[in-house]
């Protein structure tokens, strides 16, 4: 028997959601197993079972041919399953060690921390898995890649024999993707077992020894990783083929869109310059990319331009107008605006979705029957229209977006904005979270909106992305603007080393 064994789990959430039809998975020690799939296959929610996050409806775990019940997180690290989370659990304001063994300290008599055995453990362990980090420096002063290391010492300083990985390269550049996969087949070597989801399936085929893929909570397939290529695995997870490269018609832009002039924001706390004379152009049907390593700059610009941040200094315009002291409400006659986070900024999850669809829209006359009633015939008809067109699953107008898949959400929000008409398009992480199914859908409606004249500002952590669907680029590293580069010239691993300030 495997090391590892799931044997005919099903998950079914309230009401009448199947996530999980009679799945069979198993791990093996010593291998890095990819599990990928479609925004809701069911992958994320196998990993939270086996990591005891959610119960399973019905099904058996067996570990070491031994029967287990994994109620919870701190069985599951028991029994050696640890998780690396997208988000990270870490504490800012503690040194790098505080971190590692919060809530396993040694401790010294009368409960005092025993600093040095701990450094001296943590130190064989950072050298025995090749994991470079600074036990002494505070974490809130390490870089993301920094920080995820963090979290991966946690979990061996737990003696974990299994590290499951959600989407770890989501935010990292491609020469800190090339070290983390350096370290995590260090720790496979030792013969540790990695579980590695992602939605990016070149680096999946680059790091796994086996690929399991799902779709509709069941497994398809499960392959070895054996001269695979990136097109069929991606018509086993989505059922058809997919269109892997972008293709972009050239385009001469027109008359300038947006511009920001000096743009220059202060922290409230420190009064240290969180941005420092910004300043970005964007033309009647180009697309602008903004790259740069998460926190140095990229959310304070989206917070600024949308009216959430009034600036310091400088000047914003939207075809001539100065919207610098424009409220967020006038502003959105000008901006379709996509945000980082749909379930946060960009959905009411709990409204039905012809309400959701619905928003921005009421304030101009489309959807009204006098000037500030709402005409509900009109607004139906306008959601079933948008569901159609932008092919949104769902079972009616009256369902809620959080019965959606990722996907679907994210379709939802675009098909909102894009029908607002208007000039800028400003798109923060439009596909973060989405399957290639979901990413060939979205870019091809960014490329239509290019088509249509549109200027679109767009954000996003992945470089791949940036390089195929940007006409132009700015890097940004500690709230300024570095570089503006041409993604038909430059490479993503240029375009990396401006972002972590290793070429200026």
């Amino acid at each position: 028997m495997s090391y590892i064994q799931i044997k005919d789990i099903y998950k079914v959430y309230p009401p009448d959601v199947l996530a999980l039809e009679g799945v069979n998975f198993s791990l093996e020690k010593g291998e890095i197993h990819s599990i990928i799939g479609e925004n809701g296959a069911g992958k994320s929610t196998l990993m939270k079972i086996l990591y005891g996050m959610v119960p399973p409806s019905s099904g058996e775990i067996f570990i070491n041919s031994q029967e287990q019940k994994i109620t919870n997180p701190n069985v599951a690290i028991k029994l050696g399953i640890g998780m690396v989370h997208q988000e990270f659990m870490l504490v800012p304001s503690f040194k790098v060690y505080e971190n590692v063994v919060l809530g396993m300290e040694k401790t010294k008599n009368f409960g005092f921390l025993d600093k040095e055995k701990i450094l001296n453990e943590l130190e064989e362990i950072t050298k025995k898995f090749s994991l470079a980090v600074d036990l002494q420096a505070t974490t809130s002063n390490l870089s993301v890649a920094a920080q995820q290391k963090v979290e991966i010492l946690k979990l061996l300083y737990r003696k974990v024999d299994t590290l499951i990985f959600d989407e770890p390269t989501a935010v990292l550049t491609p020469q800190e993707t090339q070290q983390l996969f350096k370290e995590i087949r260090n720790i496979r070597d030792t013969g540790k077992t990695i579980v590695f989801i992602s939605h990016k399936l070149e680096e999946v085929l680059e790091i796994s020894d086996i690929i399991t893929v799902m779709r509709r909570g069941k497994i398809i397939s499960t392959l070895k990783n054996d001269n695979l290529s990136k097109g069929e695995l991606a018509k086993m997870m989505v059922g058809k083929e997919v269109m892997l490269t972008v293709k972009k018609v050239p385009k001469e832009p027109g008359k300038e869109v947006f511009k920001c002039e000096n743009l220059t924001v202060a922290s409230n706390k420190t009064k240290i310059n969180l941005l420092s004379n910004i300043n970005i152009v964007i033309r009647s049907g180009e697309i602008v990319g903004l790259a740069g390593v998460e926190g140095n700059g990229q959310y304070e610009i989206v917070q600024t331009i949308i009216g959430e941040i009034y600036p310091d200094h400088g000047k914003i315009f939207i075809e001539d107008q100065n919207i610098t002291e424009f409220p967020i409400r006038k502003r959105r006659r000008l901006i379709s605006y996509i945000p980082a986070d749909r379930k946060r900024f960009g959905l009411a999850l709990n409204a039905v979705l012809v309400e959701n669809l619905s928003m921005t829209h009421h304030l101009g006359e489309r959807l009204s029957k006098f000037k500030y009633i709402m005409d509900w015939k009109k607004a139906k008809k306008f959601a079933k229209d948008l569901i159609n067109q932008y092919n949104i699953l769902s079972r009616s107008i009256n369902d809620v977006p959080k019965s959606l898949s990722g996907g679907n959400q994210q379709k939802l929000i675009v098909a909102r904005e894009f029908s607002l008409d208007a000039p800028f398009l400003l798109l923060d992480q439009p596909t973060r979270g989405l399957d290639v199914g979901s990413i060939e859908y979205v870019h091809n409606v960014i490329l239509e909106m290019r088509e249509k004249g549109k200027g679109i500002l767009m954000i996003s952590a992945d470089l791949d992305e940036l390089l195929s669907m940007c006409d132009r680029l700015y890097v940004v590293r500690k709230g300024e603007i570095v570089a503006e580069l041409d993604p038909k010239i430059h490479s993503k691993e240029e375009v990396g080393e401006y972002m972590l300030g290793a070429k200026l």
